[in-house]
Formats: C-alpha cells, structure tokens, sequence
C-alpha cells in the first residue's frame, strides 16, 4: 500500500484578506506563505517522493514546487483538475464576513452534502471527484513504484477535508468537524479494504519515518492493540 501525504497549500493573499477565491486566477502565496511552503519542503525532504500532484491553481503550485525543489533529486510536478477547489459559482472573490449572512452558509456549515453553490458545484460533486482523482494516483503510484511508495497531493481545504472524511469513513455532512490548515500535512494509507489516517493537520514533526525502507514491509496498520509505532 503506497503513502499519500495531503498537503493544503500554504497561505495565500486571499486567505491573509478573507476572500473566498474559490478558481479566481491570479491568486498566489503572500510571504507567510512562502516561508509556510519552505518550512513544509524542509519536512517532507527526507521522504523521496515518487509522485507530486497538484492543483492546478497557482497556489498549490507554488507550495507544490517548494516542495519539489527540496527533494534530493527534483520532482516533477503533475497537475490534477481533479484536486481543484470546488466551484464555488457566485460566492467566489467575496469576503467570508459577508457570505456567513447568506442563508445558504448555515446548510454550509450543517448538510454540505445538500449545498449547490450558486451558478457553482454541489460540494457532493467537489468531494467525489477529489476522492476519485487522489485514489487514482495512488493506485498508479503503487502500480508503478511498489507498495512502500510515498508521493505527495498538493490541494485544497474543502477537497482535502473531503479526502480526509472517505478515509475516515466519516459521511460528507461530517467533513465540516474536519480541520486543516494552511501548509499543513496530513498522511493517509489506502488499501483494497479500507483506508488508515495515519495524521492530520500537522505544522511541525519528523517525517523521515515515512522514508521507504527497502524492501521491508510498510509498517502495519489497524493492529491490535495499537502496535509499537512507526519505528517496528
């Protein structure tokens, strides 16, 4: 079973101004952001990557080519329009304060899986087409590099915490318990028969332990009474 490390693009411009850029152009990390992405590179360069996917949304590419640039040997960079932010149709480029006043952000925050934003997508939608697109590359990732393989998804925060919820098994009207925050990285195991979150939502944290180790077995997941942790 090969890793997958979900990664929120670092913070952006609109994020610093409380916009909600949904697939607005043009939108690109602010400084914190870029240091945010550097801090993230750092963490994940002792994991040789055999994969990275991204948005393709300027955003995620910055964050996603902070990455590459720190692996020992660069990594290419792949786009995936499945792990573009959701539509959000109307609501896009205006603030947050005022989109909690619109009636439909209560069914936002409580029944997401009834919400078609206007002249949007349904987050029903959003989350299906993230969930297929990261199964995708995973089962790929694995086809090509072997069951040990880590690689990387660079993406969204709705798109993300969808992920994260298929994994957990968790229904989409759920999927607003879920946090996560910008540069953040959450590490996920899919299996024929179920997927295993092994982290959420982490700034900081050693992650060389995810590094392949030849041949040897990935370590177990779902043991019995919670096993030794990742160094057995």
């Amino acid at each position: 079973m090969a890793t997958v490390l979900l990664v929120r693009h670092a913070r952006s411009t609109a994020n610093a101004s409380g916009l909600l850029t949904g697939r607005l152009k043009g939108v690109h990390l602010d400084d914190t952001g870029r240091e945010q992405a550097g801090r993230t590179a750092h963490r994940l360069a002792p994991v040789p990557l055999a994969s990275l996917v991204s948005s393709p949304l300027e955003r995620c590419k910055e964050t996603a080519s902070a990455i590459a640039n720190a692996q020992p040997e660069r990594a290419k960079v792949v786009t995936e329009r499945g792990l573009v932010e959701c539509d959000y149709g109307d609501w896009q480029g205006r603030e947050l304060k005022e989109l909690a006043r619109e009636k439909l952000w209560k069914t936002v925050q409580r029944r997401p899986s009834a919400v078609t934003f206007p002249d949007g997508e349904s987050l029903a939608g959003m989350a299906a087409r993230a969930v297929e697109a990261v199964r995708r590359h995973d089962a790929r990732v694995e086809a090509e590099h072997g069951p040990n393989a880590v690689w990387a998804a660079v993406t969204h925060g709705d798109p993300l915490k969808a992920v994260l919820a298929d994994a957990l098994g968790l229904h989409l009207d759920q999927f607003q318990r879920l946090h996560v925050d910008p540069a953040s990285v959450s590490v996920v195991r899919f299996t024929a028969e179920s997927a295993y979150v092994l982290q959420t939502n982490t700034h900081d944290g050693d992650l060389a332990w995810l590094a392949p180790k030849g041949r040897r077995k990935a370590p177990a997941t779902g043991v019995v009474g919670g096993g030794a942790g990742p160094g057995h």
